[in-house]
């Protein structure tokens, strides 16, 4: 997976709020089994891949889908530097996460196996997330 946009219109974003639960992307899509977030925050681009690896490991045989993309870049400013002097570099890309948002699914592999897959990559988060599973149409 990609770390980082290919482009972007700015360089450099604002904070900004998470307010409010996940109106899209909160429901299980592609697969059989979704990690869920219970909160929000941002979640680097290096733990969603450390995440990856963590459930391809666990279920060799599914199909692992990431359900959102790092498009924020996380600015700071080097320790022990005196107050001014502007905001800091981009130092890694983030996905903003909010309460509801179905970050992970894998599909194709039995519940005790989707449940390890997806136990091993919420260790990997620090957002606290939960199992869902996918409902019948």
């Amino acid at each position: 997976m990609k770390n980082m946009p290919k482009r972007t219109k700015h360089r450099k974003v604002q904070k900004g709020r998470l307010k409010g639960n996940a109106t899209r992307g909160h429901t299980v899509e592609f697969g059989d089994y979704g990690l869920q977030s219970l909160e929000a925050g941002w979640i680097s681009s290096r733990a969603l891949e450390a995440g990856r690896v963590a459930a391809t490991r666990a279920a060799p045989g599914g199909r692992i889908t990431i359900r959102v993309f790092p498009h924020k870049p996380i600015t700071s400013i080097p320790a022990e530097t005196r107050m001014g002097k502007g905001k800091g570099e981009p130092e890694y890309w983030a996905a903003t996460v909010k309460p509801g948002t179905v970050i992970y699914e894998v599909g194709g592999v039995d519940a005790d196996v989707a449940k390890l897959a997806m136990n091993r990559v919420a260790h990997k988060l620090k957002v606290s997330t939960r199992l869902v599973k996918r409902r019948a149409r």
